[in-house]
């Protein structure tokens, strides 16, 4: 990448700007910086924070990309920074419906910022926001993040019922179910309603379940005709977070009895041996209940 001035397996339009420096080496990355993004895989999540805060002169404002619970203990992401970082830095995270290749390519892009502290909230996002790519802010942490965590799981299960060839009706039930799972949990969790609403929760649900850029998606069209796990991860040739997050999300709804019969069946699935076929017989089946 420091030679061809861009990523050239997955963002090949996107050119680096002249000011951009690369290195593999963490701690010139982030060597007097003030201000931290980290964007790096869930279960990777920790350690590079931990490495952050040995440093010297750790940075002031840490923020991250990282969607989805910590599988080992079911903390969120800023769980996780509250108990590595102990108050040492003001943490965000940024999350919402955008796919890499097309902000790479500039097209017009929105995302919710969210933090704490209202004012880093809106820091951060002024900075951010150009004439193609938009920032709103939230002070509802827990909300956005939940909504990050629950759309991989969901969305496997989009691409498996499209795999199945069940068509528009089948999905959309599903994703507005699956909404409704993410709520629940998020409000369990001590997160607000409305956050669900916006960019972070729908926004990204939606755009997660239905468009094949979405790497979930593709790993359930795999499961669905008929590939095994380990086949239909190795197919997509990344991190297909849904696949962590389906045992992380099953397990923290089950601590806290919040009902998520979606996810449930999803991670029967991946983790038992259920047959797609089999998963949508057993939600059809499920006793009528109030919407």
């Amino acid at each position: 990448m420091a030679k061809a001035r861009r990523n050239a397996t997955y963002l090949p339009d996107a050119k680096f700007p002249d000011n951009l420096e690369v290195t593999t080496e963490l701690e010139k990355a982030v060597a007097g910086a003030k201000d931290v993004l980290l964007v790096v895989p869930s279960h990777a999540f920790r350690e590079t924070l931990e490495r952050i805060g040995s440093l010297p002169s750790p940075p002031k404002f840490v923020a991250w990309a990282t969607k989805g619970f910590e599988a080992d203990t079911g903390l969120l992401p800023n769980q996780v920074a509250d108990e590595v970082l102990k108050s040492k830095a003001t943490t965000a995270v940024l999350s919402g419906p955008t796919f890499a290749a097309e902000v790479g390519r500039g097209l017009p892009s929105a995302i919710t910022v969210a933090s704490r502290d209202a004012s880093n909230a809106l820091r951060l996002a002024e900075s951010m926001t150009t004439d193609n790519f938009r920032a709103y802010t939230s002070t509802d942490i827990i909300g956005v993040e939940v909504g990050g965590a629950t759309k991989n799981v969901l969305a496997i299960g989009a691409g498996i019922s499209d795999g199945l060839g069940f068509g528009a009706n089948t999905r959309v039930a599903l994703i507005t179910r699956g909404l409704m799972e993410m709520m629940r949990l998020g409000l369990a969790l001590g997160a607000r309603k409305d956050t669900f609403m916006g960019l972070s929760g729908m926004g990204d649900l939606v755009l997660t379940c239905t468009d094949n850029q979405s790497r979930n998606r593709r790993f359930g069209l795999g499961l669905a005709k008929g590939a095994d796990v380990e086949e239909a991860r190795k197919a997509i040739g990344q991190t297909v977070e849904g696949y962590y997050a389906a045992r992380a999300v099953r397990d923290v709804a089950a601590k806290l009895n919040v009902e998520m019969p979606i996810v449930e069946e999803i991670y029967k699935v991946i983790y038992e041996g259920m047959s797609p076929q089999e998963a949508v017989i057993t939600l059809m089946r499920r006793p009528v209940t109030p919407e």
